[in-house]
């Protein structure tokens, strides 16, 4: 046992105490983010005037298109069960099948999108707490349906869901921040063009499916993929500078030992 133990740390890009070491930052890091948006005082009639200043401004500026789209979907149910089944997987599954590949196969540019990860849970945050906004679904007046609870088997309304999930943390929305960054980082490290073709639309679908099932405004997307973008400009040219030879993007990395 010990023997195939020493076999598998010496496989591993870094060996068994690194690997170690990010399975507890990361469970760390989401109790504490789960935790935290879960307890945050977002109350009820403050995020409902949040939703409606949302959709007032959407009207004002003529965007609000998101019952009419998730209409198209609930006249296919195939459809409607694509898009619950994305919905619910595209921020846990699919996102920690490729931290995890990435870890394996692609070491040297893990770090930086670990850190990325990290940053954007704590901008998420200041908006959850900031600016609490009760999404499209409880909000059956205006024509929205919650697709999870009325078409699968999954309630995140129960009273266990809600002691760990603020359900007024719709602005922004991380299931865009987080399928825009390891999109992006897919696409940029992946080497099969098809690979590459799944990562550059990913975060698209990942909107459009937030999207249809009444879980997110067009605004929420847009406000998602700006956490990105900040998070990457703060990995990119905060971060990175304190330990550059691991937190850098690789391709960075690269760069400035070529110059160096």
């Amino acid at each position: 046992m010990s023997a195939t133990l020493a076999r598998i740390g010496d496989w591993l890009p870094r060996g068994w105490r690194d690997l170690f070491l990010q399975v507890a930052l990361y469970v760390v890091a989401d109790n504490a983010y789960e935790l935290s948006r879960g307890m945050a005082e977002g109350k009820a009639s403050l995020a409902f005037a949040n939703g409606e200043r949302i959709m007032d401004f959407q009207r004002n500026t003529g965007t609000f298109f998101e019952p009419s789209a998730q209409s198209l979907v609930l006249n296919h149910q195939w459809l409607v069960d694509f898009a619950n089944q994305v919905y619910l997987n595209s921020q846990f599954t699919v996102a920690t099948a490729f931290l995890i590949w990435l870890y394996l196969f692609r070491n040297d540019a893990y770090y930086f999108v670990r850190n990325m990860l990290f940053v954007s849970m704590g901008l998420a945050l200041v908006g959850y707490i900031g600016f609490p906004t009760a999404p499209p679904r409880m909000f059956p007046e205006y024509g929205f349906v919650d697709t999870i609870n009325t078409f699968s088997s999954i309630n995140h309304d129960s009273t266990l869901a809600q002691l760990f999930i603020n359900p007024f943390a719709a602005v922004p929305s991380m299931h865009c921040a987080v399928s825009l960054m390891i999109g992006g980082a897919g696409f940029m490290v992946c080497r099969n063009r098809f690979a590459r073709a799944f990562w550059f639309f990913w975060p698209i679908l990942v909107a459009w499916v937030t999207i249809v099932t009444a879980n997110h405004y067009w605004f929420d997307v847009a406000a998602g993929w700006a956490v990105a973008a900040a998070a990457f400009l703060i990995a990119a040219r905060v971060l990175a500078h304190f330990k550059p030879e691991t937190w850098a993007w690789s391709q960075v990395a690269d760069h400035q030992r070529v110059r160096a």
